[in-house]
């Protein structure tokens, strides 16, 4: 592994093939899979301690939701990787199935739900109270009409992102916690020899990186900031259709008195039908401090290994990425409806967070190159990241290694 000196003026900025914006899941698994094909990779996270949407995940794997045979794909590939994932990185994901319980309130009728998850790739069971209870003990039964189940991956996010990193670092990665603030996707014309392996023509192409400290320069950048992506793209005056939410979720510390023994999540998820509508107008997202469409609950909770809990989620579509929210009222909000499904739940004590999470109007992620930008990539807006993420990063790494890939192409941002 090389890591050719830059041919920039001055030679005081090294130079990369390729640099990674944003170390959560997607930009860890992205920086590893570039590396292990022999490129002199840089990986830039404005934060040593996460504070991203990765860190406040419940870490589900849903390999069963697929419902096109992209998705499916995907997904089948994805659950294969999780599988040898430990091995490969030699570090513990945490990996494991479990049962997933979407719950159906009292007031919906439990087989109009069932119905319309016939589309995914393996449909769930439907229960009825009584089953629904007995898997899941915890469970108010006077708060459902009925469950629905399916068996659902499960990951921790945090070990499972520190995972690729370190196998990263440890395949001759380089990784620096500094804030990025523009991007120049202008390419620098240098005549010279080729300090990068995979290019060949006398004449370099560079693009530019400026963080709060320094600026670097790579054959290629790719960003995978997730919600904060949009900001970056725009303060760089580069136009993309990604948006965010603002997603709340409580944590508390480990708990050894209580066993939640599945994963729960409503049946009628609100979040999905909050993207399709907040991101109609790519217009509104312009306008500073926007509140695009009201707040919306799902009320949810995973016990991790250690105990510790992780329960939510409010999901806010505000322009801003930095918008102040009342954490009181929300955590208020959070843990009303909780209780109201898992009673026991409700009063534990805990630490209200929020993240930006990333998402494109057709509920597909943005990978590719950004329209009329050569060497600049986005690696972003995924809403099923830790099924797909792991396999889509293999395949963008093969993909501009040369080879072809019809997935890739079908999720390149000029679809939208």
């Amino acid at each position: 592994m090389t890591n050719p000196q830059s041919l920039i003026p001055n030679h005081q900025s090294p130079t990369y093939d390729w640099i990674v914006v944003g170390a959560g899941i997607a930009g860890a698994a992205l920086a590893y899979e570039l590396v292990k094909k022999g490129y002199a990779v840089l990986l830039l996270e404005q934060h040593a301690t996460p504070q991203n949407a990765t860190r406040y995940s419940y870490g589900g794997v849903a390999f069963w939701s697929g419902t096109t045979p992209l998705t499916k794909q995907l997904c089948t590939e994805g659950i294969a990787r999780h599988q040898i994932l430990p091995e490969e990185l030699d570090f513990d994901t945490e990996f494991r199935e479990l049962d997933l319980l979407l719950t159906i309130p009292v007031d919906i009728n439990p087989k109009e739900v069932a119905a319309s998850y016939t589309r995914f790739a393996i449909s769930p069971t439907l229960l009825n109270v009584k089953e629904a209870c007995e898997l899941e003990p915890l469970l108010n039964p006077n708060a459902i009409a009925g469950a629905l189940t399916v068996k659902h991956g499960h990951i921790h996010p945090d070990k499972t992102t520190q995972g690729y990193i370190t196998a990263f670092l440890r395949a001759g990665g380089e990784m620096k916690i500094e804030q990025v603030t523009n991007l120049y996707p202008q390419s620098l014309c240098l005549e010279g020899r080729n300090a990068l392996r995979p290019y060949s023509p006398n004449l370099l192409k560079f693009t530019e990186v400026q963080t709060t400290t320094k600026t670097y320069y790579s054959a290629n950048t790719v960003v995978c900031a997730g919600g904060l992506s949009r900001q970056l793209f725009q303060s760089s005056n580069v136009s993309i259709k990604l948006y965010f939410t603002h997603a709340e979720m409580l944590e508390t510390p480990p708990v050894d008195s209580i066993q939640l023994r599945t994963l729960v999540m409503p049946a009628n998820l609100k979040r999905f039908q909050l993207e399709t509508e907040s991101s109609k107008n790519d217009g509104v997202w312009t306008q500073p401090d926007c509140e695009v469409v009201p707040p919306i609950l799902d009320t949810g909770a995973i016990q991790f290994k250690d105990g510790s809990f992780r329960f939510g989620q409010m999901s806010r579509a505000i322009t801003n990425p930095f918008a102040h929210i009342d954490s009181a009222e929300s955590e208020a909000t959070m843990r009303e409806g909780l209780k109201k499904i898992l009673p026991i739940l409700g009063d534990l004590p805990g630490t209200w967070h929020r993240c930006l999470v990333s998402f494109s109007h057709d509920a597909l992620p943005l990978v590719g190159l950004v329209s009329e930008h050569e060497r600049l990539y986005v690696f972003s807006g995924f809403s099923n990241p830790f099924a797909i993420v792991p396999p889509l990063a293999q395949r963008f790494a093969n993909w501009v290694s040369g080879g072809k890939d019809e997935i890739i192409l079908k999720l390149c941002p000029q679809r939208l």
